[in-house]
């Protein structure tokens, strides 16, 4: 969203260009699709697919892998990071589904990328980031901006409130703003694996300057990594590519080593220079270095009420003078910091015209016929209400020895202590939850508590990812249900879903009232949806430091928020829970069947929470 994208037209004669130089592209199509998406997904995927041809279609949704198969499209289907294929087994799951690629999710370290590639079926490849912006939150388990206001990061529209400055105990800082990815020299360790197929450059919104420096680097890396001279080159290259500061994350499993810069900024680009007010009211930078026609600057960070963007039209030495040409309402403070974004050298723009001449040169495909009519699962038929309360562990007194009350069921997180601490009696009565997200060095731990389960009586298991169906056989006889964590927001993905042995689904709370109603009609399985409780806005495999988890924290507007550590992640949570409790009776006739509220108790130290929220069902996801 908010970019010059391509036109269909456009990309079909890039794709001919791409291919006459033998280059492959792939396109991402790494949205959430609507209930009412349907029908003009399906169309622009046709149009796109038939008529441009590209070689991969990256996808998170699996409704998107059903529509590209309606389509006639026959080209590789990649799932991406924020598809959540994080674990060994899952890895079969999405194979048996289709995919030929997996994009690993940016969390893995470099072990963690082996323990996947041993476990890898045939025809399976791996593409991994190496280079560009980083997410605080796992991919595909950050509701942040969506839950602050209807701009989800799974539809693209992600305003980065991760970015902008906390408060807890009189720190301040930007302490969930992660630097950019940078391996570097590390990325000879990925040639050693067979899997990796591709490497990963994240380069949204980047200019050509950016584009051109880093694959540069890395193809040099790629291709004479073991010359010490041309390593040093490379490194010294990607210094110049106008991002931010570099970290290496978890990819060497170096938990000293942040992706997030806690005393410092994180705004990409170059520091070329802080602004000077005169005593005219002009604001003047001295850039520390020459600066060039066409290039372009950022004034401040984003959050920043002066913050501004604006092209250099001359030439401007080094230590010389530029005025800064900005909006009467655009005042920055002396001292405020001014990037270097993207730049055009004489060399470069020459590269670019050429391809531009050829691109003009280059004929255009006909249009193909983009009529198309998804083809729907049936509608399933209308089932019995059910309440869940989903918890940790029971509590003490009857409920806890006898279950619930009728026509309620007892939701509990799978972990060792649920399993040892209730009566034997109990577990085939229980509804037993696994994480939203499972660590390759995790796996053997979940799938022996989902064993030991087995062995109790358990038979209602809920997944939240799509591919934790691999920690189950068929001799298990358990029933499945995909859980609100797998971001389910339409008929076709519930199709998919369906066809990988799921019994019911419970779908995203990210969607409009509107949306929420209209999905079951179109759903060929039970749906439930969560009702109420304290919904996290992101779950992430990093720390917090200097901040202190089961604490309070403040947001720029004083909104309050906390975080939880579970196991290897740390869930943030806003200070204020969901509760759309007053829609049941719309949501019971629209065909809902499964009411779930969550029961997680803030710390102590969280003030009592003054409103509520029903995330997006007014509002709307954009």
């Amino acid at each position: 969203m908010q970019a010059e994208n391509f036109s269909s037209k456009e990309l079909s004669k890039l794709i001919d260009l791409a291919h006459s130089e033998d280059r492959k592209v792939y396109i991402a199509f790494n949205t959430l699709i609507k209930p009412g998406d349907m029908e003009s997904a399906g169309r622009l995927m046709k149009r796109v697919c038939l008529g441009a041809k590209p070689d991969g279609l990256i996808v998170q949704d699996l409704g998107a892998v059903d529509l590209a198969r309606q389509t006639g499209y026959e080209g590789g289907i990649f799932l991406s990071t924020l598809a959540n294929v994080t674990h060994p087994s899952a890895l079969r799951s999405a194979k048996e589904l289709g995919a030929s690629r997996i994009i690993l999710p940016r969390e893995l370290s470099i072990d963690e990328i082996r323990m996947m590639d041993a476990a890898r079926p045939e025809g399976l490849g791996f593409e991994v980031f190496i280079h560009g912006a980083l997410c605080y939150c796992v991919s595909g388990r950050c509701w942040w901006s969506s839950y602050m206001g209807g701009k989800s990061g799974l539809r693209g529209r992600c305003v980065q409130p991760c970015r902008r400055v906390y408060t807890q105990k009189g720190k301040n800082g930007r302490f969930f703003s992660c630097l950019d990815l940078s391996l570097d020299v590390l990325v000879k360790l990925l040639l050693e694996t067979p899997g990796v197929v591709s490497w990963k450059i994240e380069g949204r919104k980047k200019g050509p300057h950016y584009v051109y420096y880093v694959t540069s680097a890395y193809r040099m890396l790629r291709d004479h990594g073991h010359d010490p001279a041309a390593r040093k080159e490379a490194t010294e290259i990607l210094e110049l590519a106008l991002g931010r500061a570099p970290t290496r994350a978890r990819f060497l499993d170096r938990k000293e080593d942040s992706p997030t810069a806690r005393d410092g900024e994180t705004s990409s680009g170059l520091l070329c220079g802080k602004v000077t007010r005169t005593p005219e009211g002009q604001f003047v930078v001295k850039p520390r270095l020459p600066l060039l026609p066409k290039d372009f600057l950022r004034i401040g960070v984003e959050d920043e009420p002066w913050h501004s963007t604006l092209p250099v039209t001359r030439s401007v030495p080094k230590g010389g003078s530029l005025t800064l040409n900005l909006p009467r309402h655009k005042t920055p403070k002396n001292g405020t910091p001014v990037y270097l974004l993207d730049r055009r050298e004489p060399e470069l723009a020459a590269i670019l015209a050429q391809w531009e001449k050829r691109f003009n040169a280059a004929r255009s495909r006909p249009d193909v016929d983009v009529a198309f009519t998804p083809r729907l699962p049936a509608p399933a038929k209308p089932v019995r209400p059910l309440n869940v309360t989903l918890r940790s562990f029971l509590p003490h007194g009857r409920e806890g020895k006898s279950g619930v009350a009728p026509g309620s069921v007892q939701g509990l997180w799978l972990s060792p202590k649920a399993l040892s601490s209730i009566s034997r009696t109990l577990f085939s009565r229980m509804s037993w939850w696994l994480p939203p997200v499972i660590w390759p060095e995790e796996e053997d731990h979940w799938a022996s508590l989902v064993r030991s389960a087995l062995r109790n009586g358990a038979r209602h298991f809920v997944c939240n990812e799509p591919w934790q169906n691999a920690l189950f056989s068929p001799e298990d006889k358990a029933v499945l249900t995909a859980g609100p964590f797998c971001n389910t927001t339409n008929a076709a993905a519930l199709g998919v879903l369906q066809s990988m042995g799921f019994t019911a689904a419970v779908v995203s709370p990210e969607l409009s009232g509107e949306e929420l109603l209209e999905l079951p009609r179109q759903s060929p399985l039970p749906l439930g949806i969560v009702l109420s409780g304290y919904w996290p806005m992101g779950i992430t495999r990093h720390g917090m430091a200097p901040l202190s988890a089961d604490e309070p924290f403040q947001s720029p507007k004083g909104e309050v928020f906390w975080a939880r550590r579970y196991g290897k992640n740390l869930w943030l949570y806003p200070g204020w829970p969901l509760d759309i409790s007053a829609k049941r009776p719309q949501l019971e006739k629209a065909g809902y069947s499964t009411f779930i509220h969550i029961e997680e108790r803030p710390p102590q130290s969280v003030p009592e929470a003054r409103r509520t929220s029903d995330f997006n069902w007014d509002v709307g996801l954009l």
